[in-house]
């Protein structure tokens, strides 16, 4: 989804980046047909330089982040400087920042995540997730100060 989005975005003529903010089960990556490594999580502990993570696509415009190797911390990460420093870095770049985050339900990094975004978007699935389901990850992202 984030990467269909980056997409368009980039063929209307914005340079755009998406970044992999899934550190441990992320699949961007896949979408660009290359491996994780060298991503997020290597940024965010220091080991890489921000303009070292960013890949260039085939697509002009479009550049992506990949979610780098699984770390043990992802969530203490996301909440480092780094990150803020990192995003600030991406603005600063790139007309548009798009980061796919892990679900809502399963872990809290999208509410870390979202907190220093612009704008949130929920994606559900019809059929798939219940107004519950929905009703409880909106709670969440407000609970963790996205609006």
């Amino acid at each position: 989804m984030a990467t269909n989005l980056a997409a368009v975005c980039a063929q209307a003529g914005q340079k755009v980046v998406v970044v992999d903010g899934d550190m441990r089960k992320g699949h961007v990556h896949e979408a660009f047909k290359q491996g994780s490594q060298d991503g997020l999580s290597e940024v965010l502990s220091g080991k890489l330089e921000f303009e070292q993570a960013i890949r260039t696509s085939e697509l002009e415009g479009l550049s992506w982040v990949s979610r780098g190797s699984a770390p043990p911390n992802p969530s203490e990460l996301l909440m480092q400087p780094r990150f803020t420093e990192l995003l600030g870095y991406l603005s600063k770049t790139f007309d548009l920042v798009i980061i796919d985050t892990p679900p809502i339900l399963a872990v809290t990094d999208a509410a870390i995540i979202g907190k220093q975004c612009g704008t949130s978007l929920m994606v559900v699935r019809f059929g798939v997730n219940t107004p519950k389901e929905i009703q409880i990850a909106e709670n969440r992202l407000a609970t963790g100060g996205v609006t």
